[in-house]
């Protein structure tokens, strides 16, 4: 007796055909709006961090400025917050952030002042800035750029604001010095402007940052001569 052939397998069901045409702009919907409230949480969760760091940093320099407390923990004060924290709510509370949490308010003493779209890696970033200017700068720069953290770091690394700075101040450098020159002839006196730039004999005795009228200096020149005059025949 012939053996029996064995059944032909089936074949896979059909995978799930491509969305149709009917779909897509529902799908398009659905996507732009799962990842705009995705980036809304993820901005929400920056800010709560942001004020959080920001809060457990005051409460900690409050408690530092007290000055019993402070002189019954000295040093041990951050080591011992950041075993109980770190017990209760995990690594983030450790003695480092616990520190850059400290510096953080300090640096940032004003809370309306900070920039809310910046993350908590952000102002640990800005922290290692130590002038105050320069690290406002960046701050107000990277919220107004949407740099992101990476960015920060890489203007931080160039000392982007500290070369603007530099350039600035060379193109003040460079405007030349105005002089004026004074003189008196017998039947007039004249008063004219020089440039200084170019001329090493010239020097300038005096600095001003407004520039007198021609009138204003002639009638100066004619003081001056008058009281010459007074003085010569006065003799020594």
């Amino acid at each position: 007796m012939p053996a029996k052939k064995p059944a032909s397998p089936r074949p896979p069901a059909a995978q799930s055909a491509a969305p149709t045409a009917s779909l897509a702009p529902l799908l398009g919907e659905l996507r732009q709006a799962i990842a705009s409230a995705r980036t809304q949480i993820l901005r929400t969760a920056d800010a709560v961090q942001v004020r959080t760091c920001w809060l457990v940093g005051r409460h900690i320099v409050e408690f530092e400025q007290a000055g019993q407390a402070r002189a019954a923990y000295g040093k041990k004060l951050l080591p011992d917050l950041a075993r109980h924290l770190t017990t209760e709510f995990g690594p983030g509370f450790d003695e480092r952030n616990l520190r850059n949490m400290r510096s953080f308010y300090s640096n940032f003493p004003i809370w309306d002042a900070l920039r809310s779209e910046l993350s908590w890696t952000h102002y640990r970033l800005l922290l290692r800035v130590e002038e105050t200017a320069a690290r406002t700068w960046y701050m107000n720069e990277a919220a107004a750029q949407n740099w992101s953290t990476r960015a920060l770091e890489r203007q931080l690394g160039t000392l982007y604001y500290e070369r603007l700075l530099d350039t600035s101040d060379r193109a003040a450098d460079d405007n030349p010095s105005v002089g004026v020159i004074l003189c008196a002839r017998r039947d007039e006196s004249i008063a004219r402007y020089s440039m200084l730039r170019d001329h090493e004999q010239l020097f300038a005795t005096k600095y001003k940052l407004v520039l007198p009228s021609e009138e204003v200096l002639r009638a100066e020149l004619a003081r001056e001569q008058l009281h010459l005059e007074a003085h010569q025949r006065l003799g020594p």
